[in-house]
């Protein structure tokens, strides 16, 4: 079997995460700090602002062209008139590891970083951003290398060089560890402090005051740390509520027919054995040459496909009792409700990394994407029973990643609390893009039409002719209420071997 990454389980996720920010420790308690709030100091900060959006972008250098760069480069031309950056996830392929963020992160975004023009100088797990960049984990920010590859690596250069050169996997000695390399670029990790020094730095960085405590006061320039894994943070009179949505993607019921498992087996042996063929493909072709080239980017597009859907299949075929990330969830729900209630709040934008709605090819039929929509269904509905929300949504809209595309969707009625809400995907910002499904743009469930995707910019064409739009999104918030948001979708196209760049129009929500 030709396995290359390995996913940890939610309870570990969880409880991995939770000791790097010394979660709920007795130091933060007695201080009353919120580990899962933080304040943007900017003094420019008024109703009316403008932000980025990006996703699914943490790869290196393809074959003759380098998308995640020229993206960032197209949003360097918004930067001053922008206040930050929101990240839907998978910020370095293709396990989160340490040893890519070099290349895969500080070298595209290098302007958005403290002593950006020497970019090698700067280490993973120093980084200080001049822009605010707040980022979500992605799937990828949590694998590993499986152990039979780990252990190869270690001893074969011959497999490391084909990997590299060949298959271009963006692997090399290790994984994630877990969300580690993550938590260390990003996150304030807590526990690499012994408590003298622990103290000083809450005491020196935690100082915002909150109707929930003190918080975290993200500095530009100076300290641009995220408190947790999940967090939110108000801006403009608008609350954003960023989430890990790794730990509420369980399948809801587990197969457990012998029917079922056996559908299940079957398929995940006959996605076993087309990998397999693709590799043996791919090990044929010269990436040197364009052609070539453009073909082995399309072979290995299919086997990040198959992995992703080998690891669905791994998901439901698990037996053991599977964990949900009730305490996030439950976080949600209050804060949400908290908002609603604030006079002081003209909406809510939800961010996180898998798409409860999507049209993507590979995304809908996944059991992750049925769980994260359920799930989010049930804070909704409780929410809904709490507030009287009357002809507002709950959220005015919801961003997320993991499909590799742009994608702007609307639900209609559902029967529940996520109707009549404004869903945008942003997983084309570097990563091989792909295609929509064949089943065309009305979502369907128990036979019901229940979302409708307005826009989706994908992989098109074949050979020559095919056509890669590589995305970002500008989103500019009015002034005044109800909140009204124009999103300004940007699109980096690479075709006939050349870049294209332009804006489609503009859409306008609220």
């Amino acid at each position: 079997m030709m396995r290359f990454v390995s996913e940890p389980s939610t309870a570990l996720k969880i409880q991995k995460m939770q000791e790097r920010v010394q979660w709920k420790a007795p130091s933060l308690r007695d201080r009353g700090i919120d580990q899962t709030r933080f304040v943007i100091d900017d003094p420019r900060e008024q109703n009316a602002f403008s932000f980025l959006v990006i996703g699914d972008s943490g790869s290196g250098r393809h074959p003759g062209h380098f998308p995640q760069r020229q993206i960032a480069e197209q949003m360097l031309l918004h930067k001053d008139e922008c206040r930050f950056v929101l990240h839907t996830g998978d910020v370095v392929y293709l396990v989160g590891s340490s040893e890519f963020y070099p290349q895969n992160f500080i070298e595209p975004y290098r302007e958005f970083l403290v002593g950006g023009e020497t970019p090698t100088k700067i280490k993973f797990d120093q980084m200080v951003f001049n822009f605010p960049f707040l980022p979500v984990l992605g799937n990828h920010d949590y694998y590993d290398l499986t152990l039979f590859y780990g252990v190869l690596a270690q001893i074969s250069y011959p497999l490391r060089l084909l990997l590299r050169k060949k298959i271009d996997l963006d692997i090399r000695f290790h994984g994630s560890y877990q969300g580690k390399a993550f938590a260390q670029a990003f996150m304030d990790t807590l526990w690499l402090k012994d408590p003298m020094h622990l103290a000083e730095h809450l005491d020196r960085h935690y100082t915002a005051e909150t109707s929930t405590g003190r918080c975290l006061k993200y500095e530009p320039g100076l300290f641009t740390r995220l408190p947790n894994r999940y967090y939110t943070f108000r801006y403009g009179g608008i609350d954003f509520f960023a989430l890990d949505s790794n730990t509420f993607n369980e399948p809801i019921v587990p197969s457990s027919t012998q029917e079922d498992r056996g559908k299940l087996l079957d398929r995940r042996n006959e996605i076993e054995q087309e990998m397999q063929q693709l590799l043996q493909e791919l090990s044929r072709l010269n990436v040197n040459q364009p052609e070539q080239s453009d073909a082995a980017d399309d072979i290995r597009v299919k086997l990040q496909q198959l992995e992703e859907i080998q690891l669905d299949i791994d998901k439901q075929l698990n037996t053991e009792a599977s964990v949900t990330d009730y305490e996030q969830l439950d976080w949600l729900r209050d804060r949400l409700i908290a908002s609603l209630n604030s006079p002081d709040v003209r909406g809510r934008i939800i961010y996180f990394h898998h798409p409860p709605y999507v049209t993507e090819a590979t995304k809908w039929y996944q059991a992750q994407t049925h769980a994260v929509r359920y799930r989010l269904r049930q804070v909704f509905d409780d929410v809904a029973k709490a507030v009287d929300i009357k002809e507002r949504s709950i959220v005015d809209l919801v961003l997320t990643g993991h499909a590799h595309c742009f994608e702007y969707l609307r639900t209609v009625e559902t029967g529940h609390a996520d109707s009549n809400i404004n869903w945008v995907i942003c997983g084309g910002s570097g990563y091989s893009l792909r295609r929509q499904r064949e089943e065309g743009t009305e979502i369907e469930e128990d036979d019901r039409i229940v979302a409708k995707s307005q826009l989706f910019v994908g992989r098109t064409g074949q050979g020559k002719d095919k056509q890669r739009p590589y995305s970002f999104l500008r989103i500019d918030v009015m002034d005044g209420e109800p909140v009204k948001f124009v999103l300004r979708p940007y699109v980096s196209e690479w075709s006939q071997r050349q870049w294209h760049d332009r804006a489609l129009d503009p859409i306008v929500i609220g």
